[in-house]
């Protein structure tokens, strides 16, 4: 199982090399999920009986069962998540094998449950649709085994009991927002899920005139879920409403404001906001104005001074496109308001496009 597990490890970290950006959660959220649990057979490695250990080769094979997990989470804003999670897996036996004669039949349970603590990142993959993200966690699980091995022989074998050991799981997901509900998510998951060490349980044998009793030793536990599941976001604002075109040039003939808009973390123009600096400057140019005012702004996914810097950069940056159009320098005012004076408000760490923008006011 190794070779799956670095499997595993490998795709993660191909996907969020090639992630363009994180797609932020930011706040507390929680989540809830069901589905398939898929077992790998487990290995009786050892059978003690009164201070003496032997080996055994037994092997127990599973049924495929139900999985269901619960958590409470923390988004950074920058992709990255915290969780904590509770989790439930229930798995009944189908197989018995071992090297003794006779045929056996098996009957039982197998439960395991118990905390773990998960890293996550989301990935954005350009769509608004479908946000893939990665994981990987640690806790503990309870393991409750109940087996009932019958053979031909007329010898019933009954394990049971209790153990834990420390668990540790990768993940693999995809999330679909819900349109209808702002900080609704549906999930879809794959888990890789197992138990390190060793488990001990007690044993009882009965047979015709005979009964013993002794501890066995499992090692391998191995688990591959499937799971559905809802996400909800408490600190997710609605997206806004883009104006009519028709209303938004009236606005902004009427105000003779225009609006430059950057990527994240950038103070270079792209070519739609050449475009609208064009416009900006030929406006100039055809109406009486004393001065044109240069207004830098950024979101809040930085530190209030970086944010600052970010944005009388922006301001300069789309005062040298006026300047190269035409406009007087003289007649150019440049201010950097960072974080401050938002279009749309938002939490501390969040990346909104519509605030990271140079107003030009043409006054």
């Amino acid at each position: 199982m190794r070779s799956t597990l670095l499997a595993t490890t490998l795709l993660a970290a191909l996907a969020l090399q090639g992630a363009a950006r994180a797609q932020p959660v930011s706040g507390l959220y929680i989540g809830a999920g069901g589905g398939g649990n898929f077992m790998q057979d487990e290995r009786i490695k050892s059978i003690r009986t009164l201070g003496a250990v032997a080996p055994s080769g037994a092997r127990v094979g599973f049924q495929a069962g139900i999985v269901g997990v619960g958590s409470l989470g923390y988004g950074f804003g920058n992709g990255v998540r915290v969780e904590l999670e509770g989790n439930y897996r229930y798995n009944r036996p189908d197989s018995f094998r071992s090297t003794g004669p006779g045929t056996r039949s098996v009957g039982g349970r197998e439960q395991k449950y118990g905390p773990m603590a998960n890293v996550l990142f989301d990935l954005d993959i350009g769509s608004p649709y479908v946000f893939p993200y990665i994981g990987a966690g640690a806790g503990y699980a309870y393991v409750a085994r109940r087996l009932r091995v019958a053979g031909t022989d007329g010898a019933v074998d009954n394990q049971g009991g209790t153990d834990s050991s420390f668990a540790y799981q990768a993940i693999a997901g995809v999330s679909l927002p819900v349109p209808p509900v702002v900080g609704l998510s549906l999930t879809a998951e794959y888990r890789y899920y197992a138990l390190t060490g060793e488990r001990e349980f007690g044993r009882t044998v009965s047979g015709p005139g005979a009964v013993s009793s002794s501890q066995i030793r499992t090692s391998d536990n191995y688990n591959h879920s499937l799971l559905l599941g809802l996400r909800y976001a408490f600190n997710v604002a609605p997206p806004p409403v883009p104006p009519a075109p028709a209303l938004a040039e009236a606005a902004q003939q009427a105000t003779r404001t225009y609006l430059v808009f950057f990527d994240w973390d950038r103070a270079n123009l792209t070519a739609r906001a050449r475009q609208i600096v064009a416009e900006a400057a030929g406006a100039a140019g055809r109406v009486q104005l004393t001065r044109i005012e240069v207004a830098g702004h950024a979101d809040r996914s930085g530190t209030d001074r970086y944010n600052m810097g970010l944005s009388v950069r922006r301001a300069q940056a789309v005062a040298d496109e006026l300047v190269r159009d035409g406009v007087a320098r003289e007649s150019i005012t440049t201010q950097g308001f960072g974080e401050r004076q938002p279009l749309v408000r938002t939490a501390d760490g969040v990346r909104e496009p519509q605030n990271r923008r140079v107003e030009i006011v043409l006054r």
